[in-house]
């Protein structure tokens, strides 16, 4: 009873169009409110990424279109992004808890997470957004707008931009007393916006923080109970997708370490999760976390679905 927990919900499974979403995001409102109904105390985060591509994509083309539409900068396509994917998820939840006889205030926050303007991420940006191009054209808008393009996959070229770690989440005060007000929250959308602080002032860059670390330094913040990763696969794997696959239900951090040396864990895709979840029971006793997927949510938080790292 009471646990704080952080619930991470990936990007792809809230849909890739608004009405998809609002569609999705009503089966995400119902294991959400079970958790609460069982005292559970939220703080939702989410991935972006199809989302932002959208804005960021809509915003490109209506420029090229119309020299007088404005280019939008890529932090504040984040923070769209933010607005509207919180606004369906607090819709939803909000409904169905109503449905339970559940009377509490449920809010988005819009979130900033503070990132190092030195961070190596910048001088080798590696997250691919926005559409494929032609090496021509790859390198006439690279040259008008000091984009940095990179061959994705055989597809054609798309523009790349830096991913930093998370130092801190600017909002933490707001979202600390929220939940002491028994409030669910909903935070750290698609990583939080990026920013550094230079000269007193916030200003917003072009990253992608990984939502996975923004999520971990959100439980880290609230002194979390649990960290919960949920994603397409109920289980982590090693030797995924090879017949010696082997599913894993539960792990230390020694191991954990011992696979990523290996490599048996893709980077942009499960890679930052593990990293997530061994950053947040490192140094904390009696601390979990688990990644599993979203039809398995309540099963994974007693214990009885996805994969749980422990310390030791």
């Amino acid at each position: 009873m009471n646990e704080k927990i952080v619930l991470a919900l990936g990007g792809n499974a809230l849909g890739y169009t608004p009405d998809e979403q609002k569609q999705n995001v009503k089966t995400v409102a119902k294991t959400i409110a079970s958790l609460i109904e069982q005292g559970k105390k939220l703080v939702i985060t989410h991935g972006n990424g199809p989302q932002v591509g959208l804005i960021n994509l809509a915003m490109s083309t209506s420029h090229l279109s119309n020299e007088k539409t404005p280019e939008m900068p890529f932090a504040e396509c984040g923070a769209m992004s933010q607005g509207y994917i919180g606004f369906h998820l607090q819709n939803a939840i909000k409904v169905q808890l109503e449905k339970k006889g559940i009377h509490k205030p449920v809010i988005s926050v819009l979130t900033q997470t503070l990132v190092d303007e030195n961070d190596k991420a910048f001088k080798n940006p590696t997250k691919p957004i926005g559409s494929f191009y032609s090496e021509k054209e790859a390198e006439k808008i690279s040259k008008e707008k000091n984009y940095i393009f990179k061959e994705d996959s055989n597809r054609g070229y798309r523009r790349v931009i830096a991913s930093p770690i998370p130092i801190d989440i600017i909002e933490k005060e707001t979202i600390k007393k929220l939940i002491n007000m028994d409030t669910v929250v909903i935070s750290g959308g698609g990583g939080g916006i990026p920013v550094i602080e230079k000269n007193g002032e916030l200003i917003g860059v072009d990253a992608v923080v990984d939502k996975d670390f923004t999520s971990e330094k959100i439980a880290e913040i609230i002194n979390a109970d649990m960290l919960v990763i949920l994603t397409s696969v109920e289980k982590v794997a090693i030797n995924y997708g090879k017949e010696n696959q082997k599913n894993i239900d539960e792990i230390s951090v020694e191991e954990s370490e011992k696979y990523i040396r290996e490599g048996q864990f893709a980077k942009g895709s499960m890679l930052p999760k593990v990293e997530a979840c061994i950053k947040f029971v490192k140094e904390r006793k009696n601390k979990y976390a688990v990644i599993s997927s979203l039809d398995k949510a309540i099963d994974a938080i007693l214990g009885k679905a996805g994969t749980k790292f422990r310390r030791k």
